[in-house]
């Protein structure tokens, strides 16, 4: 055996030993100081190229990031003072969005606009001074953490002037990223499930890990000091940068008949193949987003219709299908509202496709506050290399004008439901509509 490969196992048995020794989860609050850490700028003075790849991404801004806030002050620490049962799991969720405000018992740390320490959200030393998780599957911020001189990487034999460096195989594996990317609510119930979705997947089982998709390698210097090699980029992009989305599901779309008369029916089928992700679309807080196909037909006129999608039967359709509907009802216990009627539960147009999973209180409502949700609908999202098959059957208007009549099915995603953005006064930004896909194709109406 290589001497290389005897003291990676080694620093992995070593750093295992050392993880078993050390508080995971609720266990953390109050454990370290702020001052154990370094601050981000610490690094920045070496690894220049990495502190601006990590500060544009959401791991810098998990924190002091606008929907986070108010959902955060707004909604659950609120909610939390209505029904104190619940604080735990509030003050738990700095363990993830800011872990040295957790760590130093620093909860309900201040609000971004006080400029604390909590507002490094996930920084380069929480990250790099795990050495561990526990349990059988990693979730709720189950990570242990040993900050000090060592900083621990997924590269062994790395030298720096500043710290020590050890090799741990586990930033290689994707427990790592499950510590946060898996989350249970106070009812046990899976609101985050990313990593295990993955785990359940295709990708899995070729041996492709997170770090492949949302820290690709490239050609490049860890440091200022360091030589060129294979770095990962500490990019980490999904969920909110528009070039991740992009084309994640590819979409594909035929008529039955290519001639149809005037007074016949065409039906539509578009097909919707997640060839990108490898988990669920949407993924994560998926009681926030919404991914809707929307299909348009033009008369060779060019007047416009809207095609609403075919239903298949299966239970819980219903919300998978956009509708004139309340939803969101529990908002009004942390808003003070009584008998609060909820918001419009989907903003889209009605009759389009839904891909969702929908959260339940424990009053069985729809709910977009995750600590909040007991149980789940039908989960009616799109697995990794998952093939759905939506379609469309329109019988053609009295009016309509011999001639070809196009159509097109689009892909949109928002991060969070529109109606709840503007009820809660969310920045647009956060609602916008995100193209992911489209296609094309037509008729001939003859007479």
């Amino acid at each position: 055996m290589k001497k290389s490969a005897i003291v990676s196992i080694v620093l992995l048995l070593a750093g295992a030993t050392l993880g078993q020794q050390l508080p995971s989860g609720d266990a953390k609050l109050g454990t370290h100081g702020y001052d154990a850490f370094e601050k981000p700028q610490a690094c920045k003075s070496c690894h220049v190229d990495i502190y601006f790849q990590w500060q544009q991404s959401m791991m810098a801004q998990a924190y002091t990031h606008h929907w986070d806030e108010i959902e955060y002050f707004d909604l659950a620490v609120e909610h939390a003072k209505v029904d104190p049962s619940l604080k735990g799991a509030v003050d738990g969720c700095n363990g993830c969005h800011t872990p040295m405000a957790y760590m130093a018992g620093d909860v309900t740390p201040p609000r971004p606009s006080e400029n604390s320490r909590a507002n490094e959200s996930v920084n380069c030393e929480v990250c790099h001074t795990i050495v561990g998780w526990s349990g059988d599957v990693p979730y709720n911020f189950s990570f242990q953490t040993s900050p000090g001189r060592i900083k621990y990487g997924a590269k062994p034999g790395l030298v720096s002037p500043h710290h020590e460096t050890q090799f741990l195989d586990l930033y290689q594996q994707t427990e790592f990223c499950g510590n946060c990317h898996n989350e249970k609510s106070p009812f046990g119930a899976w609101v985050k499930s990313t990593q295990i979705e993955w785990k359940e997947g295709p990708y899995a089982a070729e041996g492709v890990p997170c770090q492949t998709c949302h820290m690709p390698k490239a050609l490049s210097r860890n440091a200022i000091m360091a030589e060129e090699d294979l770095v990962a980029q500490h990019l980490f992009h999904g969920a909110h940068d528009p070039g991740k989305l992009a084309g994640t599901v590819e979409l594909r779309m035929h008529p039955d008949e290519r001639e149809i008369p005037y007074d016949g029916t065409v039906l539509i089928s578009v097909q919707l193949f997640n060839g990108k992700a490898g988990h669920k679309f949407p993924t994560g807080s998926v009681e926030d987003r919404i991914v809707w196909l929307h299909v348009t037909a033009t008369d060779s006129k060019g007047r416009t219709y809207h095609l609403p999608v075919d239903r298949k039967g299966f239970d819980g359709e219903e919300y998978t299908i956009a509708g004139d509907v309340l939803a969101y009802q529990d908002m009004g216990i942390p808003k003070g509202i009584a008998d609060f009627a909820g918001v419009q539960r989907d903003g889209v147009p009605a009759g389009n496709r839904i891909f969702r999973m929908p959260y339940f209180d424990p009053q069985g409502r729809m709910t977009i506050m995750q600590w909040n949700t007991q149980s789940f609908g039908v989960d009616y999202r799109i697995g990794p290399r998952e093939t759905k098959i939506e379609t469309f059957t329109w019988r053609l208007p009295e009016d309509i004008p011999v001639g070809k009549v196009t159509f097109q099915a689009e892909l949109f995603y928002q991060k969070l439901v529109k109606p709840v953005a503007d009820f809660l006064g969310v920045p647009e930004e956060e609602s916008e509509i995100m193209p992911i896909n489209f296609a094309n194709t037509w008729i001939e109406v003859y007479e």
